[in-house]
This record gives structure tokens, sequence and C-alpha cells, in this order.
């Protein structure tokens, strides 16, 4: 027995056992401990994800406090959003067990444009194994947080250029339709007036002598047979040689025109589409059409109710407030009482001579952003409704004219050589404020041919300046906020494009 229990005193292999013995008790505790600690751990990521949904739920669209948020008229806590963010906290723990000791603490807050959320919770869980060591229990505690933008409240103002030439056809096809029965100044321009001869009918051409058939005495028919049907109009042409343009229109009509005319063929309000035998559709017709795309554009994407107000503001020598801002953006083309119809019919403000609110004879676009910029009396954030964001959204071919005729059928006076507006002038006032200005360009047509002798050579003058005019009027735009649009299609593209750069951008600054 001795010498069993010496041999196995002095036998190395007696340490596994010794050492095993030592280890156990640690070895157990280890393996409860991480027991324990995953339980636990399991524990707190069904806490996260009450707080997760919790904290994300209460800033999303048409919850509690996101409506609340938009509702406010400054920054600041939204006790709507607490609450909904507990509740729904507590909602989500209540369906699982094995915690003690819940607290959660909410802060829901509005910051300008951005809803923030913070979803704090903290508990207790029982342990097993580590009770054994004198730890009872395992704290618990995370945090989420969520933001979502809150929409602005934003203002566009159109700034429409009306002036002669815009009441240009809005393509080459519809130009060439005209000029093929248009008697508009034909003794100075055989091949069709080009330029600034699509006056309403109570601006004189001159005189019947410059007319390519007789007008009553030289009224301008551009304007007038762009609203009626072309069939219609060639049909009322009879031959008679004794005209410039070999034609003429019945004796009994000439006398009375333009109603005689309108009295014979129904005239439209505004020409929605190019190359329609019912009318021919000139350079406003098409920004109208592609002003009321906008507003349905807008209308379809408010989020909040009276989100955006749009106003239309022509200018020809002065700016005149055609539709002030309206949040009713959805009315019919047809209504009268709406923007809607304003913006389909702006081709009706084409230079009458008679509108004294426009004026009449250049184009002064210089004084429309001065005026603009005096109408808006504040610049907001967009925040709330009584904070709103302004834009302009200025439309125009960029041919500054500082010419004007005294209203109705006064003189001329200043000069008729165009030339462009200066930025730093001009749209830096705006700029300087926080208005942004989004332009527009329709890009201004050479005129072909060319009369060197008919009014000073405007017509070379024009076509001079054309080359002038992009930089001026990128100049003028708001970094990244300069569009150039000639057809139809892209008129309407590129106002869409200019509202949509607007709602982004006003987002991103908020």
């Amino acid at each position: 027995m001795c010498s069993l229990i010496r041999r196995f005193a002095t036998d190395p292999r007696a340490n596994t056992a010794v050492i095993f013995a030592l280890a156990i008790v640690p070895i157990l505790a280890a393996i409860g401990c991480a027991t324990d600690y995953s339980i636990a751990n399991r524990m707190k990521a069904k806490l996260q994800a009450a707080a997760d949904a919790a904290s994300l739920a209460s800033v999303s669209k048409n919850s509690a406090g996101y409506n609340a948020a938009v509702l406010m008229t400054s920054n600041g806590a939204v006790p709507a959003g607490v609450a909904e963010a507990n509740a729904i906290f507590n909602g989500n723990a209540s369906t699982f067990s094995g915690y003690s000791n819940l607290t959660v603490t909410s802060s829901v807050t509005k910051t300008g444009a951005t809803l923030n959320a913070t979803v704090q919770f903290s508990a207790s869980i029982s342990t097993v194994f580590m009770g054994v060591l004198g730890f009872n229990s395992l704290a618990l505690s995370g945090s989420s947080t969520s933001s979502s933008g809150v929409p602005l409240y934003l203002d566009f103002y159109l700034l429409v250029d009306v002036s002669g030439s815009m009441g240009l056809p809005s393509t080459t096809s519809e130009a060439q339709r005209l000029q093929a029965v248009s008697p508009d100044l034909y003794t100075y321009y055989t091949s069709g007036c080009t330029f600034a001869c699509h006056f309403s009918a109570q601006y004189s051409c001159w005189s019947d002598s410059a007319q390519g058939y007789p007008t009553n005495g030289g009224y301008c028919l551009g304007y007038a047979i762009s609203r009626v049907s072309q069939s219609g109009y060639k049909a009322l042409l009879s031959t008679n040689n004794n005209n410039p343009m070999g034609v003429q229109l019945p004796s009994s009509m000439v006398s009375g025109l333009p109603n005689s005319l309108y009295s014979a063929l129904t005239p439209v309000t505004n020409c929605a589409s190019p190359g329609t035998d019912s009318c021919i559709q000139l350079r406003l017709d098409a920004v109208g059409y592609a002003v009321n795309q906008l507003l349905s554009a807008a209308n379809s994407q408010e989020v909040i109710a009276n989100q955006y107000r749009v106003g239309l503001y022509p200018f020809i020598q002065y700016m005149y407030s055609y539709f002030p801002l309206t949040s009713s953006i959805n009315g019919s083309a047809s209504n009268s009482s709406t923007i809607n119809y304003a913006a389909a019919n702006l081709a009706s403000l084409l230079d009458t001579n008679t509108n004294a609110n426009l004026g009449s004879g250049g184009t002064h676009i210089d004084t429309a952003l001065s005026s603009i910029n005096s109408l808006i009396a504040s610049v907001g954030t967009g925040t709330s409704q009584n904070n709103t964001l302004p834009y302009v959204f200025l439309i125009t071919d960029g041919a500054q004219d500082n010419q004007t005729k005294g209203v109705p059928n006064g003189s001329w006076s200043g000069s008729n050589q165009a030339t462009v507006i200066s930025p730093s002038t001009s749209c830096s006032p705006l700029k300087s404020r926080g208005i942004i200005v989004s332009v527009l360009y329709i890009p201004y047509q050479s005129i072909s041919p060319v009369n060197a002798s008919f009014a000073g050579d405007e017509d070379d003058a024009a076509n001079n300046n054309i080359a002038n005019i992009p930089a001026s009027l990128q100049g003028c735009a708001s970094p990244g906020f300069f569009y150039t649009a000639d057809s139809p299609s892209d008129i309407t593209n590129a106002l869409n494009a200019m509202f949509n750069h607007a709602v982004t951008m006003a987002h991103v600054k908020g």
C-alpha cells in the first residue's frame, strides 16, 4: 500500500487529474456566465427592435408626430410624437417577457425641415449561473434614432415674358403656316414677317400700304389669324392681283376687322398643340400649356394641404400681377376663375398696346426682376405657411429691349437696339436675399431675311445680340438653375424639371 502511494505521488501523470479538479470550478462558472450573457443579449435585441420600430414610426409620414410637426410654425419638441413613440415601444415590449425594471425615454423634435426621434430604454434580467458569483441580475440599455424630412411650404413666382417676340410661332412649321397667310408688313418682309408682327389687331402695322392685303387701315392680323381655323381663313381669301400678296379678304369683312373675322370664324382662347387646324400655336401658348403641366405636377406631389403656392407675373414694360400667389392650383383650364385658365391664356396678354398694366413696346426684363424683388416681402425657410420659401422662375427669350410705346396708340421712345440684362444689377438683389432664381431660356430666333432699312436696322441688332443672351441669363440664375428649351415639349419638360429641382433642393437646404 505504501509503495502504491509513493508511486502515485511521484508519478507525473497525476498532474492532469489535479489540474482538472482545480479548473472545473472556473470552467463551469464561465459556461454559466456565457449562458446568462447570451440570454441577456437576446433580450436586449428584442428591446432594441422595439426601440427601432418606435423611433422610426414616430417620424414616418402620416404618423401623429409627423402630422403635428407639419403644423408647427417653429422649431421645438413634438409631444404627439413622444407619446406615439412610447406607446409603440411599450406595445412591442409587452409581447415578450423575461425582463424587469423596464423604462423608456423618448424625444421627438422638429428642427427646420427635419424631424428627429430618439428612443432610449433600460431594463434588467435575472441571472441563473452568475448568481453563484454574487451577480443576481444584468443591466440592459440601448437607444435608437430616426429622422425624416418635413415637407416645406414653397412659393413659386412665375415671371413670364409676354413681349412681342414671345408671340412668335412655337415651331418652324407653325411659323411657315402663319407666314403663308399673314399680311403683316408684307412690303418689308415678302417671305412673311417673323419679328414682332403678331400683335393683336388693335395695334397698327403702319398702314394698308405696308400690308400684303388691306386690313382696315393696317391692323396687324398675325395674332388674330393664329386664333382661328387655318382652312377656314384660307377659304375667306379671294384672288386680287392688285394686292402685294395677290389675295384679299372680303371687303365687307375688312372694315370690321378684327371682330368681323371672329364673327366669321370662332376663335380659340388658347392653342395647346402645334399643327392643329383650329389655331397656330405661339410660344406663349406652349408656355401656358407647360405651366398647366407644372401645376398638375405640383398638385400631385403635395404632401400636405396648401404646400405649394404659384403666381403668374407677366411683363412687357411693367410687371403685372396677372394671377397672384394661390394654393388653389388644381382648377380647370376652362374655368376663368382659376390660375389654370390664366396660364392657358397667357398668349392673350401679348402686346396689344392697350394694357396699361403691362405697358407696351419693348422687353424690360430688368424692371420685372426689380418689381418681383419688391413684391416678395420676406424670405422664409419653408417650415410653415407663414414662413414660405420663395422661388422665382424667369421664362424669357432673354432679349432686353428698352424701347417703350405710349398706351394706347402713343409714340415710340427709347432705343430699339436689343441688348441683355446685367446679372449683377438685375438678379443679384434677389439671390442675396436667399431667393432662388430659376431661368428658362427659350432661345431667341434669328430674323431672316433681314431688312436693314427697317426701324433703324433693328433686325441686325437683334441677330447680333443673340450670342450674348445665354451667358447673361446663366449669370442671372442661381447655381444649377439655368435651363434651355425650344420646342413645346422641351418647354414642358424643362418647367417640370425646374419644379422638381426646386423641391429637392429645398429639402436639402432644410
